[in-house]
């Protein structure tokens, strides 16, 4: 309960800091009216939308199962950044239209030191909160959270990016790169929406653990299923923080159903030791049942 809250509670601060962000970048174009920092905007506004969705998708994923879901909500995060991923390649839609327009009648931003002082200072906020978003979201496992905090280590790129070309626009008075500079911000941010659409629909998809949580379980079972003859179509999936495992546990046929009770127990318990937040559906056969492959435990 007390993560379950923490993680609310994190993705409420990340709202928080998304609005305050924005405001300064806001600042920043209205002091300078340059292109290339009103593309740097218009990227925090899908920051605050990011926020409010993964706050939303954060709260309905610790549901608990009932029996319209009875696998849980967890998939709600995959959801969030799916949108966030739609949300963030519309805003690179609009940034480059204003990069046309802007490339077609280039005009030199004002006030610059003003400007560039006030997304140095929102730069620097969002670098040091999207570093412990991440920690955080990798630990808790979740998607939401993590998604949020890859946009917003976008949104820093991006920032850099639009400061020192701002002063490269100043100090060469080349009006038309304040555009190009626009136009760049926004093919970094379809990419950065491309990869969070990517990585969230193979949540969709139940994929597998990765290749080393993997290996941790076939190597769990192999250790700990002593008086059983084989395990065999091993399976693994991911929904959010949860990792369902399911496996046919060959047995003896004169075993007793006490003692393959006791074996799967044993197996199920270490498991849990190895993987977070785990689900386990073992099923007993008999021998006849082998097909010497998978795990072979005698």
């Amino acid at each position: 309960m007390a993560v379950t809250n923490r993680t609310l509670t994190i993705a409420a601060i990340s709202l928080g800091v998304g609005i305050l962000v924005l405001g300064l970048k806001l600042l920043a174009w209205r002091f300078t009216g340059s292109i290339a920092l009103y593309s740097d905007a218009l990227e925090s506004i899908v920051n605050v939308v990011t926020a409010i969705l993964a706050l939303i998708a954060v709260r309905l994923s610790q549901r608990p199962a009932d029996a319209s879901l009875p696998y849980g909500y967890h998939k709600a995060e995959y959801f969030s950044a799916v949108l966030v991923g739609v949300m963030i390649i519309v805003a690179a839609i609009l940034i480059l239209r204003e990069a046309y327009f802007g490339f077609i009648n280039p005009e030199l931003p004002e006030a610059p030191v003003e400007g560039i002082a006030i997304s140095v200072v929102a730069t620097l906020i969002n670098l040091g909160w999207a570093q412990y978003l991440r920690r955080y979201g990798n630990r808790v496992r979740s998607p939401a959270l993590v998604a949020d905090a890859k946009h917003l280590m976008t949104d820093v790129v991006s920032t850099f990016g639009v400061i020192v070309g701002l002063a490269l626009v100043y100090m060469t008075g080349i009006a038309a790169l304040d555009a190009v500079l626009a136009a760049l911000v926004a093919l970094n941010i379809l990419w950065s929406g491309w990869g969070v659409i990517r990585e969230s629909v193979g949540g969709l998809m139940d994929v597998a653990v990765p290749p080393e949580t993997q290996k941790s379980i076939k190597d769990v079972i192999a250790q700990n299923a002593d008086g059983a003859i084989e395990a065999h179509d091993i399976r693994t999936r991911q929904a959010g923080k949860l990792t369902f495992i399911d496996f046919h546990l060959v047995v003896p046929g004169a075993m007793t159903v006490d003692t393959a009770h006791k074996i799967c127990d044993d197996i199920e318990a270490k498991l849990r030791e190895a993987v977070e937040d785990v689900q386990i559906t073992i099923h007993v056969e008999p021998e006849n049942k082998a097909k010497h492959a998978g795990i072979v435990v005698l």
